[in-house]
């Protein structure tokens, strides 16, 4: 199954399962059920052994067991290792079969000297079966409590990444269009970064930080190319020759922007990178810092190629 659809199976699944929950439309033993379907996609290992003694009872020689005799309320007695030991449906079974007793039970319509006797037994039958009732209701309710945390963590976790994905493959695809349109060599190296990320030993680092530093002079060339001219900025005689990328980049944003305080976090931002990318090849980076930057260089680039054609 495609990563897509595997995720938007398990978003499926939990809505679905909220539902069952929120609306009280199906069994105990089918909430379990396709619970442990969800667990098995995503769930901890301690989720997944829960769920498998809400199917099959709990035991007093697991530590997860005795913990969750604990966070759903099955103990009489914890000292004496007395409580309710059986699955969920077996509680929900028993509660109803407490209706049923409690609702067959009538007060006697007697008299004479055993009249009290036989009002008091029913009535003790009554108080029991309704404390009974309210036990396992108890228990059946902090289970519930615990499915609905678990897969509601799961389905907005997975909202929130199928939200997140959605709105940078757009934005991707709105770079990619305009690296290609103005820069198409830059987007042609891009697949070789993502390679070497993926290979994750320290070499592969290396060159795909190689790579991104000569993604940022490609770009540089593609959008400002090189010349014997200079440039003021800030004060500042800048020249443009081939070795100046950054001045040309720096060129290029000067000539779309107004703003200082823009044109500045772009210079810095540039500066950074292209230190940290150059400095990297040689120093020991780490494959997420190295992810990082290769983002950061590929967003940097999209936002840049974002500016008007001319601000002034």
């Amino acid at each position: 199954m495609a990563d897509q659809s595997r995720s938007e199976h398990i978003l499926e699944l939990a809505k679905e399962l909220l539902d069952d929950i929120e609306l009280s439309r199906t069994s105990a033993e089918s909430l379990i059920l396709k619970a442990s379907r969800l667990a098995r996609w995503v769930g901890s290992e301690e989720i997944r052994y829960w769920l498998k003694l809400e199917m099959g009872g709990y035991n007093g020689s697991n530590e997860i067991s005795i913990k969750y005799m604990g966070i759903t309320g099955r103990w009489l007695n914890r000292e004496k290792q007395t409580g309710y030991w059986g699955p969920l449906a077996q509680q929900e079974a028993a509660i109803e079969a407490e209706k049923a007793k409690l609702a067959a039970l009538r007060t006697p319509d007697s008299s004479g000297e055993w009249a009290s006797v036989a009002i008091a037994n029913v009535t003790n039958a009554m108080t029991q079966a309704s404390n009974n009732i309210s036990r396992l209701s108890g228990i059946r309710t902090r289970v519930l409590a615990q499915l609905h945390a678990f897969v509601s963590e799961i389905y907005y976790e997975k909202q929130f990444d199928s939200l997140s994905e959605s709105i940078f493959e757009r934005y991707k695809s709105d770079v990619d269009s305009l690296i290609a349109e103005s820069c198409g060599d830059v987007l042609e190296q891009i697949p070789s970064v993502m390679s070497r990320l993926a290979e994750g030993d320290q070499e592969a680092i290396s060159q795909s930080l190689t790579t991104c530093r000569r993604v940022i002079d490609s770009f540089a060339d593609s959008i400002f190319p090189p010349s014997e001219e200079t440039i003021e900025i800030g004060g500042n005689q800048l020249s443009l020759a081939a070795n100046r990328h950054q001045n040309r980049i720096n060129a290029y944003i000067h000539q779309r922007i107004d703003s200082n305080t823009r044109k500045k976090r772009f210079r810095q931002n540039l500066a950074n990178l292209y230190d940290r990318v150059s400095t990297g090849v040689h120093n020991e980076v780490t494959v997420e810092e190295a992810r990082a930057l290769f983002l950061n260089t590929y967003l940097l680039i999209g936002e840049i190629l974002h500016l008007p054609s001319n601000d002034a």
